[in-house]
Protein backbone atom coordinates (compact mmCIF):
# COMPACT_ATOMS: atom_id res chain seq x y z
CA UNK A 1 0.00 0.00 0.00
CA UNK A 2 1.14 3.52 -0.72
CA UNK A 3 0.14 7.05 -0.69
CA UNK A 4 -0.22 9.47 -3.34
CA UNK A 5 -1.33 12.75 -3.51
CA UNK A 6 -3.05 14.87 -6.26
CA UNK A 7 -2.77 12.30 -8.54
CA UNK A 8 -6.30 12.99 -10.19
CA UNK A 9 -5.25 15.79 -12.27
CA UNK A 10 -5.19 15.64 -16.40
CA UNK A 11 -3.70 12.68 -17.33
CA UNK A 12 -4.54 10.23 -14.93
CA UNK A 13 -7.48 8.08 -14.83
CA UNK A 14 -10.63 9.23 -15.58
CA UNK A 15 -12.77 9.65 -12.57
CA UNK A 16 -16.32 10.01 -14.19
CA UNK A 17 -16.09 7.13 -16.06
CA UNK A 18 -18.44 4.14 -14.96
CA UNK A 19 -19.56 1.17 -16.22
CA UNK A 20 -23.15 2.26 -17.63
CA UNK A 21 -20.86 3.94 -20.49
CA UNK A 22 -20.14 -0.29 -22.04
CA UNK A 23 -23.95 -0.47 -22.40
CA UNK A 24 -24.94 3.32 -24.00
CA UNK A 25 -25.12 3.81 -27.93
CA UNK A 26 -23.04 1.12 -29.33
CA UNK A 27 -23.46 -1.07 -26.61
CA UNK A 28 -27.16 -1.02 -26.06
CA UNK A 29 -27.48 -4.47 -27.30
CA UNK A 30 -24.97 -6.52 -25.89
CA UNK A 31 -25.46 -8.72 -22.57
CA UNK A 32 -24.22 -6.86 -19.40
CA UNK A 33 -21.61 -7.70 -17.44
CA UNK A 34 -20.49 -4.00 -17.34
CA UNK A 35 -22.79 -2.84 -14.60
CA UNK A 36 -23.12 -4.14 -10.72
CA UNK A 37 -26.97 -4.09 -10.80
CA UNK A 38 -28.78 -6.94 -10.18
CA UNK A 39 -30.68 -8.20 -13.40
CA UNK A 40 -34.66 -8.95 -13.70
CA UNK A 41 -35.02 -6.49 -10.91
CA UNK A 42 -36.81 -4.35 -9.70
CA UNK A 43 -39.30 -7.35 -8.88
CA UNK A 44 -42.84 -6.52 -9.88
CA UNK A 45 -44.19 -6.15 -6.16
CA UNK A 46 -41.41 -3.33 -5.95
CA UNK A 47 -42.31 -1.86 -9.75
CA UNK A 48 -46.46 -2.10 -8.56
CA UNK A 49 -45.73 -0.29 -5.01
CA UNK A 50 -43.71 2.62 -7.08
CA UNK A 51 -46.64 2.31 -9.77
CA UNK A 52 -49.37 2.94 -6.77
CA UNK A 53 -47.35 6.38 -5.78
CA UNK A 54 -47.57 7.71 -9.20
CA UNK A 55 -51.11 8.99 -8.22
CA UNK A 56 -49.77 11.29 -5.80
CA UNK A 57 -47.09 13.50 -8.05
CA UNK A 58 -48.79 16.55 -7.64
CA UNK A 59 -48.05 16.42 -3.95
CA UNK A 60 -44.72 17.67 -2.51
CA UNK A 61 -42.48 14.76 -1.05
CA UNK A 62 -42.68 14.59 2.72
CA UNK A 63 -39.79 12.19 3.33
CA UNK A 64 -40.82 11.35 7.33
CA UNK A 65 -42.30 7.69 6.79
CA UNK A 66 -38.93 6.52 5.08
CA UNK A 67 -36.64 8.20 7.09
CA UNK A 68 -38.43 6.39 9.91
CA UNK A 69 -38.59 2.71 8.15
CA UNK A 70 -35.11 3.37 7.15
CA UNK A 71 -33.95 4.45 10.88
CA UNK A 72 -35.99 1.52 12.62
CA UNK A 73 -34.17 -1.19 9.48
CA UNK A 74 -30.61 0.22 11.12
CA UNK A 75 -31.88 0.51 15.19
CA UNK A 76 -31.68 3.91 14.77
CA UNK A 77 -33.51 7.43 15.24
CA UNK A 78 -34.84 9.06 12.48
CA UNK A 79 -32.26 12.08 13.49
CA UNK A 80 -29.21 9.82 12.54
CA UNK A 81 -30.93 9.09 9.21
CA UNK A 82 -30.48 11.50 5.63
CA UNK A 83 -32.32 10.18 2.59
CA UNK A 84 -30.46 10.99 -0.68
CA UNK A 85 -30.69 10.83 -4.91
CA UNK A 86 -28.62 7.95 -4.34
CA UNK A 87 -25.32 7.27 -2.73
CA UNK A 88 -24.08 9.77 -5.69
CA UNK A 89 -25.35 12.36 -4.33
CA UNK A 90 -24.65 11.81 -0.56
CA UNK A 91 -20.63 12.02 -1.87
CA UNK A 92 -21.02 15.57 -3.29
CA UNK A 93 -22.80 16.67 0.03
CA UNK A 94 -20.04 15.32 2.25
CA UNK A 95 -17.62 16.94 -0.22
CA UNK A 96 -19.48 20.42 0.17
CA UNK A 97 -20.60 20.16 3.99
CA UNK A 98 -17.52 18.70 5.64
CA UNK A 99 -14.89 21.00 7.20
CA UNK A 100 -11.88 18.84 6.29
CA UNK A 101 -8.55 19.92 5.20
CA UNK A 102 -6.50 16.69 4.40
CA UNK A 103 -9.19 13.93 2.82
CA UNK A 104 -7.87 10.92 1.72
CA UNK A 105 -9.22 7.91 -0.44
CA UNK A 106 -8.57 4.13 -0.05
CA UNK A 107 -8.39 2.98 -3.75
CA UNK A 108 -9.30 0.79 -5.64
CA UNK A 109 -12.99 1.90 -5.56
CA UNK A 110 -15.53 3.99 -6.19
CA UNK A 111 -14.04 7.03 -7.95
CA UNK A 112 -17.65 8.94 -7.31
CA UNK A 113 -16.11 10.08 -3.89
CA UNK A 114 -12.89 11.35 -4.78
CA UNK A 115 -14.56 13.13 -8.04
CA UNK A 116 -16.69 15.17 -5.98
CA UNK A 117 -14.09 16.50 -3.32
CA UNK A 118 -11.81 17.57 -6.55
CA UNK A 119 -14.47 19.68 -7.53
CA UNK A 120 -15.12 20.75 -4.17
CA UNK A 121 -12.48 22.47 -4.26
CA UNK A 122 -10.24 20.06 -2.28
CA UNK A 123 -7.49 18.53 -2.78
CA UNK A 124 -7.43 14.48 -2.26
CA UNK A 125 -4.66 12.07 -1.30
CA UNK A 126 -4.96 8.53 -2.12
CA UNK A 127 -4.08 5.72 -0.29
CA UNK A 128 -3.09 2.40 -3.11
CA UNK A 129 -4.02 -0.64 -2.13
CA UNK A 130 -1.55 -3.11 -3.69
CA UNK A 131 -2.25 -6.39 -5.46
CA UNK A 132 0.49 -8.41 -3.57
CA UNK A 133 -1.45 -7.85 -0.68
CA UNK A 134 -4.32 -8.82 -2.19
CA UNK A 135 -5.94 -5.35 -2.06
CA UNK A 136 -6.45 -5.26 1.08
CA UNK A 137 -6.76 -3.00 3.98
CA UNK A 138 -4.00 -1.64 6.23
CA UNK A 139 -5.05 1.11 8.61
CA UNK A 140 -1.40 1.60 9.79
CA UNK A 141 -0.94 3.09 6.23
CA UNK A 142 -3.47 5.88 6.19
CA UNK A 143 -1.20 8.81 6.65
CA UNK A 144 -2.15 9.82 10.69
CA UNK A 145 -2.85 13.75 9.91
CA UNK A 146 -5.87 12.50 7.44
CA UNK A 147 -8.91 13.98 9.04
CA UNK A 148 -11.61 12.24 6.40
CA UNK A 149 -11.16 8.80 5.17
CA UNK A 150 -13.48 7.34 2.52
CA UNK A 151 -13.32 3.60 1.73
CA UNK A 152 -15.98 1.33 0.27
CA UNK A 153 -16.83 -2.26 1.94
CA UNK A 154 -17.12 -4.44 0.23
CA UNK A 155 -15.26 -2.58 -2.10
CA UNK A 156 -15.87 -1.65 -6.04
CA UNK A 157 -14.11 -2.99 -8.13
CA UNK A 158 -12.35 -5.24 -6.01
CA UNK A 159 -14.95 -7.23 -4.10
CA UNK A 160 -12.83 -7.23 -1.22
CA UNK A 161 -14.82 -6.99 2.20
CA UNK A 162 -12.63 -5.49 4.60
CA UNK A 163 -12.89 -6.83 8.33
CA UNK A 164 -15.01 -3.73 10.17
CA UNK A 165 -12.42 -4.12 13.00
CA UNK A 166 -9.71 -3.01 10.92
CA UNK A 167 -11.90 0.42 9.20
CA UNK A 168 -12.78 0.96 13.17
CA UNK A 169 -9.05 1.01 13.51
CA UNK A 170 -9.44 4.00 11.29
CA UNK A 171 -11.11 6.09 14.06
CA UNK A 172 -9.59 9.07 15.62
CA UNK A 173 -10.52 12.21 17.53
CA UNK A 174 -10.81 15.04 14.76
CA UNK A 175 -11.20 12.58 11.97
CA UNK A 176 -14.56 11.47 9.89
CA UNK A 177 -14.27 7.56 8.33
CA UNK A 178 -16.76 7.07 5.35
CA UNK A 179 -17.59 3.70 4.46
CA UNK A 180 -19.83 3.14 1.33
CA UNK A 181 -21.59 0.37 1.72
CA UNK A 182 -23.19 0.17 -0.77
CA UNK A 183 -23.01 -3.77 -2.38
CA UNK A 184 -23.48 -4.49 1.79
CA UNK A 185 -26.87 -6.11 1.10
CA UNK A 186 -25.33 -8.54 -1.01
CA UNK A 187 -23.08 -10.49 1.36
CA UNK A 188 -25.07 -12.79 3.48
CA UNK A 189 -25.49 -11.27 6.72
CA UNK A 190 -23.92 -7.97 5.90
CA UNK A 191 -21.73 -9.28 8.00
CA UNK A 192 -18.77 -6.79 8.48
CA UNK A 193 -20.91 -3.72 8.52
CA UNK A 194 -20.63 -1.08 10.40
CA UNK A 195 -24.40 0.10 9.64
CA UNK A 196 -26.19 1.13 13.13
CA UNK A 197 -22.96 1.50 14.83
CA UNK A 198 -22.80 3.84 17.47
CA UNK A 199 -19.74 3.38 19.06
CA UNK A 200 -17.53 4.86 16.35
CA UNK A 201 -16.24 8.44 16.77
CA UNK A 202 -16.43 10.33 13.67
CA UNK A 203 -18.58 6.99 11.29
CA UNK A 204 -20.28 7.88 8.26
CA UNK A 205 -21.94 4.75 6.55
CA UNK A 206 -23.82 5.27 3.05
CA UNK A 207 -26.24 2.92 1.74
CA UNK A 208 -27.81 2.32 -1.57
CA UNK A 209 -31.04 0.80 -2.87
CA UNK A 210 -30.05 1.07 -6.51
CA UNK A 211 -28.01 -2.13 -7.05
CA UNK A 212 -29.95 -5.02 -5.19
CA UNK A 213 -33.45 -3.81 -6.37
CA UNK A 214 -32.43 -2.29 -9.91
CA UNK A 215 -33.31 1.20 -8.90
CA UNK A 216 -30.26 2.96 -10.68
CA UNK A 217 -32.56 5.21 -12.77
CA UNK A 218 -35.08 6.14 -9.12
CA UNK A 219 -31.97 7.64 -7.47
CA UNK A 220 -32.47 6.34 -3.85
CA UNK A 221 -30.04 5.95 -1.26
CA UNK A 222 -28.93 7.30 2.77
CA UNK A 223 -27.04 8.24 4.72
CA UNK A 224 -26.44 6.98 8.59
CA UNK A 225 -24.54 9.45 10.71
CA UNK A 226 -24.20 11.43 13.97
CA UNK A 227 -27.25 14.06 14.08
CA UNK A 228 -24.45 17.07 14.04
CA UNK A 229 -23.61 15.60 10.66
CA UNK A 230 -26.64 14.93 9.46
CA UNK A 231 -28.11 18.27 9.83
CA UNK A 232 -24.72 20.00 8.32
CA UNK A 233 -25.85 17.44 5.13
CA UNK A 234 -29.32 18.55 5.25
CA UNK A 235 -28.24 21.81 4.65
CA UNK A 236 -26.49 21.48 2.08
CA UNK A 237 -29.62 19.61 -0.33
CA UNK A 238 -31.86 21.25 -2.57
CA UNK A 239 -35.85 21.66 -1.18
CA UNK A 240 -37.36 17.93 -1.80
CA UNK A 241 -33.90 16.10 -2.75
CA UNK A 242 -35.48 12.79 -3.10
CA UNK A 243 -38.83 12.13 -5.58
CA UNK A 244 -41.78 10.63 -3.93
CA UNK A 245 -41.88 7.44 -6.12
CA UNK A 246 -38.21 6.54 -4.70
CA UNK A 247 -39.48 7.77 -0.77
CA UNK A 248 -42.22 4.62 -1.52
CA UNK A 249 -39.17 2.46 -2.73
CA UNK A 250 -36.89 3.05 0.11
CA UNK A 251 -40.08 2.61 2.72
CA UNK A 252 -40.46 -0.76 0.86
CA UNK A 253 -37.13 -2.09 0.35
CA UNK A 254 -36.53 -1.40 4.10
CA UNK A 255 -39.50 -3.59 5.44
CA UNK A 256 -39.08 -7.31 6.28
CA UNK A 257 -40.25 -9.09 3.42
CA UNK A 258 -37.77 -6.75 1.35
CA UNK A 259 -35.04 -7.74 4.05
CA UNK A 260 -35.80 -11.77 3.66
CA UNK A 261 -35.49 -11.32 -0.26
CA UNK A 262 -32.36 -9.35 -0.23
CA UNK A 263 -31.12 -11.99 2.19
CA UNK A 264 -32.04 -15.03 -0.36
CA UNK A 265 -30.63 -13.32 -2.96
CA UNK A 266 -27.06 -12.90 -1.05
CA UNK A 267 -26.98 -16.65 -0.95
CA UNK A 268 -27.89 -16.64 -4.68
CA UNK A 269 -25.00 -14.39 -5.63
CA UNK A 270 -22.50 -16.75 -3.25
CA UNK A 271 -23.94 -19.58 -5.57
CA UNK A 272 -23.31 -17.91 -9.03
CA UNK A 273 -20.01 -16.12 -8.14
CA UNK A 274 -18.81 -19.99 -7.46
CA UNK A 275 -20.18 -20.90 -11.30
CA UNK A 276 -18.29 -18.18 -12.32
CA UNK A 277 -15.17 -18.03 -10.59
CA UNK A 278 -14.86 -21.82 -11.10
CA UNK A 279 -14.84 -21.05 -15.04
CA UNK A 280 -12.09 -18.52 -14.96
CA UNK A 281 -10.24 -20.68 -12.76
CA UNK A 282 -9.71 -23.00 -15.81
CA UNK A 283 -8.70 -20.14 -17.78
CA UNK A 284 -5.56 -19.50 -15.60
CA UNK A 285 -3.36 -21.05 -18.44
CA UNK A 286 -3.77 -18.60 -20.58
CA UNK A 287 -3.14 -15.51 -18.29
CA UNK A 288 -6.29 -14.55 -16.82
CA UNK A 289 -6.29 -14.46 -12.89
CA UNK A 290 -8.65 -13.43 -10.44
CA UNK A 291 -7.19 -10.63 -9.04
CA UNK A 292 -8.93 -10.62 -5.05
CA UNK A 293 -10.93 -12.86 -3.35
CA UNK A 294 -14.29 -11.46 -4.11
CA UNK A 295 -17.47 -11.36 -1.64
CA UNK A 296 -18.93 -8.73 -3.57
CA UNK A 297 -21.68 -9.24 -6.91
CA UNK A 298 -18.73 -8.69 -9.12
CA UNK A 299 -15.18 -10.13 -9.37
CA UNK A 300 -11.88 -8.65 -10.70
CA UNK A 301 -10.33 -10.14 -13.28
CA UNK A 302 -6.36 -9.43 -14.84
CA UNK A 303 -5.15 -10.37 -17.53
CA UNK A 304 -1.91 -9.13 -19.49
CA UNK A 305 -3.77 -8.28 -22.99
CA UNK A 306 -7.23 -7.05 -21.16
CA UNK A 307 -7.84 -4.17 -23.70
CA UNK A 308 -8.00 -6.97 -26.48
CA UNK A 309 -10.27 -9.44 -24.42
CA UNK A 310 -12.52 -6.93 -23.62
CA UNK A 311 -12.78 -5.43 -27.36
CA UNK A 312 -13.49 -9.55 -28.29
CA UNK A 313 -15.80 -9.87 -26.26
CA UNK A 314 -18.15 -6.58 -27.15
CA UNK A 315 -17.78 -8.11 -30.55
CA UNK A 316 -19.01 -11.26 -29.20
CA UNK A 317 -21.91 -9.30 -27.53
CA UNK A 318 -20.32 -9.19 -24.19
CA UNK A 319 -19.86 -5.58 -22.11
CA UNK A 320 -17.61 -5.62 -18.98
CA UNK A 321 -16.32 -3.18 -17.26
CA UNK A 322 -12.78 -1.46 -17.81
CA UNK A 323 -10.41 -1.27 -14.84
CA UNK A 324 -7.92 1.16 -16.00
CA UNK A 325 -10.10 4.38 -14.53
CA UNK A 326 -9.52 3.19 -11.38
CA UNK A 327 -6.46 4.71 -9.36
CA UNK A 328 -4.41 1.94 -8.36
CA UNK A 329 -5.82 -0.30 -11.15
CA UNK A 330 -4.47 -0.19 -14.99
CA UNK A 331 -5.52 -1.53 -18.39
CA UNK A 332 -4.65 -5.01 -17.78
CA UNK A 333 -7.94 -4.99 -15.48
CA UNK A 334 -11.28 -5.78 -16.46
CA UNK A 335 -14.61 -6.19 -13.77
CA UNK A 336 -17.19 -8.40 -14.38
CA UNK A 337 -20.48 -8.79 -12.40
CA UNK A 338 -22.19 -11.69 -11.35
CA UNK A 339 -24.64 -12.69 -13.30
CA UNK A 340 -26.78 -16.44 -12.98
CA UNK A 341 -25.42 -19.49 -14.48
CA UNK A 342 -26.85 -19.71 -17.52
CA UNK A 343 -25.71 -16.34 -18.98
CA UNK A 344 -22.13 -17.16 -16.89
CA UNK A 345 -21.94 -19.90 -18.94
CA UNK A 346 -22.34 -18.42 -22.59
CA UNK A 347 -20.05 -15.57 -21.32
CA UNK A 348 -17.23 -18.02 -20.41
CA UNK A 349 -17.85 -19.46 -23.85
CA UNK A 350 -17.00 -16.36 -25.39
CA UNK A 351 -14.66 -16.00 -22.70
CA UNK A 352 -12.83 -18.92 -23.65
CA UNK A 353 -12.56 -18.43 -27.28
CA UNK A 354 -11.38 -14.11 -26.79
CA UNK A 355 -8.40 -15.78 -24.49
CA UNK A 356 -7.26 -18.42 -26.99
CA UNK A 357 -7.35 -16.53 -30.45
CA UNK A 358 -4.31 -15.34 -31.34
Amino acid sequence: MRTEGEGGSAGGPDLRHHGDAEVRDDGRNLVDLAVNVRTDTPPAWLRDRIAASLVGLAAYPDGRAARAAVAARHGLPAERVLLTAGAAEAFVLLARALKVVRPVVVHPQFTEPEAALRDAGHEVGRVLLRPEDGFRLDPALVPEDADLVMIGNPTNPTSVLHPASLITELARPGRTVVVDEAFMDAVPGERESLAGRLDVPGLIVLRSLTKTWGLAGLRIGYVLAAPETIAALERAQPLWPVSSPALVAAEACVGGGALAEAARCADQVVRDREVLLTGLARLAPTGLRVAAHPEAPFVLLTHPEATKLRTRLREAGYAVRRGDTFPGLNETYLRLAVRPPTTTTNFLQALTQATTEP
